[in-house]
């Protein structure tokens, strides 16, 4: 029975991990800590990383203290939330930074329906180049209007 209620848990995190990264986009992003996101949206430096990319380690952090919670602190739950938030990070990082943006030159040549979807929305979103008026914040699940 535990095994159910694990995948739950992971599944669970995966899908509420989009809304955060929605959330945290518009309103931190996008908010208070938009000089760490600006040069996401007007690359103003010749270097491959961006300061953009810091975001990252906030979520690795949450992911890595649930793994240590499960593992030296025996809270069973916490190992389905933090693989939970890993595979929501890879796939964020396979979608937004390698098929979206290209940072890595790999599937370039997927066409398909939700492919060109999360594109458009993503273009869209980055025609904005400033802090403000910006839509579609999510990564994984976009507007159906883009899919048309």
């Amino acid at each position: 029975m535990q095994i159910v209620f694990w995948i739950l848990i992971f599944l669970g995190t995966f899908f509420i991990m989009e809304f955060n990264a929605w959330f945290t986009h518009k309103y931190i992003m996008h908010g208070f800590l938009w000089s760490l996101h600006k040069d996401h949206h007007h690359k103003d430096h010749d270097s491959w990383f961006e300061r953009n990319d810091a975001f990252f380690i906030f979520y690795a952090i949450v992911s890595i203290t649930c793994f240590y919670l499960w593992s030296y602190e025996d809270v069973w739950f916490t190992l389905p939330i933090g693989l939970g938030i890993l595979a929501y990070g890879i796939a964020y990082f396979v979608v937004h930074d390698i098929f979206i943006h290209q940072r890595f030159k790999m599937f370039r040549n997927i066409d398909n329906k939700y492919a060109r979807g999360l594109r458009r929305a993503h273009k869209i979103h980055h025609k904005h180049l400033g802090k403000h008026k910006g839509e579609n914040f999510g990564m994984l699940i976009v507007p159906f209007k883009y899919f048309k």
